[in-house]
């Protein structure tokens, strides 16, 4: 018989300390985005070697990692890999306040790439222990709700404390002197992360969720193998349109800050703000409209809501993501930036849910790796590589950003929604269960489980 869910409270105190641990993940990874010009002339770099650092350093060995790391959240205790994760990737967050060269941030990025490496696989796989399968779409779009609030409090603080290093009178605290701003911002954003590892401490391992005796207690890597193989379509088909929708998300995260410094001329703190409200406001209601727009279709008989809701937003936003960074002024593109990034983060806490209702229960962390490590090489080391080697090798000029950002978003959207439409029917037949796609290495359990 089937275990009962935890109670919602335990469930919801969960969710929340996960959120923050995601919020601080984006805080930590992104406020780099904001100190593109100090950190490019302080130590010598052009906007390619900055893009290794944002991109390259970081996914190095976060997307190396992350089936590792969802094999072993597969098997042992998810709090605690996540625990030592937050309490990781933090430190390495305030070491690289203390880097004075190309390679020893590029160092110190690499260190925060492998402590986020173990949240998200073990964060996904834990919400699908703790909440129903109706409830389960909420609880992933609210933990997506991280990408965006992150995102947007990393403008938001990494403005204001570049700002405030920078009008600080350091005569008076001579420990600060040999330090730049932008290092200071590294070590004030990545201290709080102590506190968010100690909330975890209150955070229970529920028990896996299967069905009956007969459902194997660990699967081998043969099997979850054989598994992809078996519906391949709907893998690839819903890890690619993630990955190609990653590319313009990580690549607008990553350079639009600079775009309105050097296109519009914009001051780092008013970039900041404008861009910190908007991805706080409208992408955060974006990640929880996700749930409610796939709930909306579920409800008109698409039984594979999630995912044509990610196939619908990509398709939908083709024309006017690309439009955005050749608007004439500041004020039209952060206007269209609204629309754009509110419909952009709906897709991805239900695409999760998809991922989650669609595969056995003891693979649930590793196939989440696995779409992780897509999406962060696509997204995190190519998309902002992808800007910056268009902007320096074709275009040939730092003024030309803008066309770069612009023809990226006409490539990777309509590319993303083919993919998710692809999929679409392999992944109506896994929520069926239907016979011939069944995985005979598998216990009837665990096929009633991925419905």
């Amino acid at each position: 018989m089937s275990q009962a869910y935890p109670r919602p409270a335990r469930a919801n105190y969960a969710l929340a300390v996960l959120l923050l641990a995601y919020i601080l993940s984006f805080v930590d990874r992104n406020v780099l985005s904001l100190l593109v010009g100090p950190i490019r002339s302080d130590l010598g770099i052009s906007d390619f070697s900055f893009s290794i650092l944002h991109g390259w350093a970081f996914t190095l060995f976060y997307i190396g990692l992350g089936i590792p790391i969802g094999w072993l959240a597969d098997r042992y205790s998810r709090q605690r890999i996540i625990f030592l994760g937050v309490l990781f990737w933090s430190l390495m967050t305030c070491l690289c306040g203390f880097a004075a060269s190309f390679w020893m941030l590029f160092l110190a990025r690499v260190g925060v790439g492998v402590g986020e490496a173990t949240l998200s696989p073990s964060a996904y796989s834990l919400m699908s222990d703790y909440f129903p399968p109706r409830r389960l779409r909420w609880a992933t779009s609210i933990f997506t709700m991280g990408i965006t609030l992150g995102s947007g409090l990393s403008y938001l603080l990494g403005g204001w404390l570049y700002d405030q290093f920078e009008a600080l009178d350091r005569t008076a605290l001579p420990w600060l002197t040999d330090f730049h701003s932008w290092q200071l911002t590294f070590v004030a954003v990545g201290l709080p992360g102590i506190g968010v590892a100690a909330l975890l401490l209150a955070v229970r391992e529920p028990p896996r969720r299967e069905l009956d005796s007969s459902s194997s207690q660990t699967l081998s890597l043969d099997q979850v193998a054989n598994w992809l193989r078996r519906h391949r379509r709907f893998y690839l088909g819903l890890f690619m349109a993630v990955s190609m929708l990653s590319i313009i998300g990580y690549g607008m995260l990553g350079w639009f800050p600079e775009l309105l410094f050097r296109n519009y001329g914009m001051s780092r703190s008013q970039a900041g703000a404008a861009l910190g409200l908007i991805f706080m406001v409208a992408g955060t209601a974006g990640s929880l409209s996700g749930a409610l727009f796939s709930g909306w279709l579920q409800r008109l008989g698409h039984e594979d809501a999630n995912l044509r809701l990610v196939m619908v937003v990509a398709a939908t936003l083709a024309l006017p993501a690309t439009l955005l960074p050749l608007m004439p002024n500041a004020t039209l593109a952060l206007a269209l930036a609204v629309p754009v990034i509110f419909l952009h983060y709906t897709h991805f806490g239900v695409a999760m849910a998809a991922l989650q209702l669609a595969s056995p229960n003891r693979m649930r962390a590793q196939v989440s790796a696995l779409m992780l490590l897509l999406a962060n090489l696509f997204g995190l080391a190519l998309g902002g590589s992808i800007v910056a080697s268009l902007t320096d090798f074709v275009f040939g000029e730092d003024q030309a950003l803008r066309y770069s950002l612009a023809l990226v978003a006409a490539l990777t959207y309509p590319a993303a929604a083919l993919l998710a439409g692809r999929a679409l029917l392999p992944y109506r037949q896994l929520l069926a269960g239907s016979g011939e796609l069944r995985s005979p290495s598998m216990g009837a359990a665990e096929h009633r489980l991925a419905r």
